[in-house]
């Protein structure tokens, strides 16, 4: 039995399996071990190049991927935002390799990754699935586009992504364990736990750990452990978009809020487009920007003044040493102190060194010797 047949075996009896105290232990056990079998697989096919066709290479400040179903409008999407030119069409798998874009919005230079439509069973290796979804894993942030018509495409979307081991707006779980040579395995933990300890324990055991200390940090259930005790899961913001709109009546928008409010998502924090007559795309620009964590540092540079209009794109929380790390070159060797003005500085020309948290809009100034 090749692994393929094992994991749907396992997944099988997951599924037919009622869910109750009784059957916990057991259950925990069946995902433990699809757990190490996907992880298996996923190897298998990356040893043996089947994820290795759709390697794209990251450009500029941050990576987007746009996740959807054939034909709602993404390749249109793409190029109303970029300078891309993706072959646009209403047939299945007009993309037929991932199509990369850069969007120049705030300052920033952020890479649009347009992938081939995903299908039902894209996690599974159907369609190129898996080196599709390889492409989604190294995105900083994934924009799910949907139809006005299709709002249920999302669940579809979230399952593939989800069976390929990215968990979308979610923070990895607090699980630490620290392997050791005897004593068995310990738990502590700082909250109290609905899983019963001889559950953890058999799911610990099914990775491998026979002696170990287990520290959880929140509530865990069966699927959040397991994450805890991986190192291949991919944790991605999201955010989403509805394509299509010019298509439907006034009267219609009403429906397709209350299909969106059904997944937990709030109507007010989508973005409704069209992406053929280029409705709403600023309004998408400015979300992308939100949503990545980016902000715009100006440097004032000797002898030419403040540069307002390149500015050095980082990430909230970096540090004057992280603006000076991206800077490269010789500045790191060279750095004395910064001064910095702006929503981080406490006044004008503030000294600072490089453990200085920047803000956005700040403008830095670097003295360097000589």
């Amino acid at each position: 039995m090749g692994l393929e047949e094992e994991i749907e075996e396992i997944e099988e009896e997951i599924a037919n399996t009622p869910y109750n105290k009784s059957t916990e232990a057991h259950i925990g056990r069946l995902k433990s071990k699809l757990a190490e079998k996907k992880e298996q697989l996923e190897k298998q096919q990356s040893g043996s190049g089947g994820g290795g066709g759709y390697s794209v290479e990251k450009h500029g400040d941050a990576t987007v991927a746009l996740v959807g179903f054939p034909s709602v409008g993404k390749s249109s999407l793409l190029n109303s935002l970029t300078n891309a030119e993706s072959e646009t069409g209403s047939y299945e798998f007009t993309t037929l390799d991932v199509n990369p874009g850069m969007l120049n919005h705030r300052g920033a230079n952020i890479q649009l990754l347009d992938v081939p439509g995903l299908i039902e069973g894209a996690a599974a290796g159907r369609g190129d699935g898996q080196q599709v979804l390889a492409v989604v894993r190294n995105a900083d942030l994934i924009l799910f586009v949907l139809s006005v018509f299709e709002i249920d495409q999302y669940d579809r979307l979230r399952e593939e992504l989800y069976d390929i081991n990215i968990r979308v707006d979610q923070e990895p779980p607090r699980v630490t364990v620290r392997p050791k040579h005897k004593d068995g395995i310990k738990i502590t933990s700082s909250t109290e736990q609905e899983l019963d300890e001889g559950t953890i324990k058999d799911v610990l055991r099914d990775q491998g750990y026979v002696n170990a200390d287990l520290n959880l940090q929140e509530t865990v259930t069966i699927d959040r452990l397991i994450d805890g005790l991986m190192d291949n899961r991919e944790y991605i913001p999201s955010i989403t978009c509805v394509n299509k709109v010019d298509l439907i009546e006034p009267d219609y928008k009403e429906t397709v809020d209350e299909q969106l409010r059904e997944r937990d998502l709030d109507p007010e924090e989508v973005t409704f487009i069209s992406a053929e007559a280029e409705k709403g795309l600023d309004v998408l620009k400015d979300r992308i920007w939100e949503n990545l964590g980016l902000i715009r540092v100006y440097m004032n540079k000797p002898g030419r003044g403040i540069d307002w209009e390149e500015p050095l794109v980082v990430e909230e929380g970096a540090t004057v040493g992280d603006a000076v790390e991206k800077l490269g070159g010789e500045m790191e060797e060279r750095f004395r102190f910064a001064r910095v003005t702006g929503p981080s500085a406490t006044h004008d020309e503030q000294q600072v060194g490089t453990d200085h948290v920047l803000e956005d809009e700040d403008v830095l100034k670097l003295i360097l010797r000589r």
